[in-house]
């Protein structure tokens, strides 16, 4: 089952995702420093769980490590869409009431997405 994430892992992934390439804890500290204050030991310990949480991978440069995203945000909250779903008990009424809370904005995403992936077993619209 996938989680959700606390609020500075929330964070963190946040700013991994944004760069787009690796990163050491020394530069996500700094760039964490510009809205709050925080510790080096706090940073590395949360990169260090993500990493064990299989969210971020890591290498070793020199003494220290550079991490970068598992997956894409939007892969990783596929996953925790689908683990919810997964464990609603009724998958059927679950996605009718989470089809009542669409915005405008969400039913256009989602009339877009089934046009790039329908459904199993039925073929894409042209």
């Amino acid at each position: 089952m996938v989680r959700g994430l606390g609020e500075l892992e929330s964070t963190i992934m946040d700013r991994m995702w944004a760069r787009r390439r690796p990163a050491s804890v020394r530069e996500v500290l700094e760039e964490l420093r510009l809205e709050r204050d925080i510790a080096y030991t706090t940073v590395m310990t949360v990169m260090d769980k993500l990493h064990t949480k299989g969210l971020l991978k890591r290498r070793p440069v020199g003494r220290a490590y550079v991490y970068e995203p598992v997956a894409s945000k939007e892969a990783y909250t596929a996953d925790l869409m689908r683990s919810a779903l997964a464990g609603s008990g009724n998958q059927a009424a679950t996605l009718v009431h989470f089809l009542e809370r669409l915005t405008p904005e969400e039913t256009i995403a989602l009339e877009a997405a089934l046009q790039v992936f329908p459904p199993k077993g039925r073929p894409p619209q042209v």
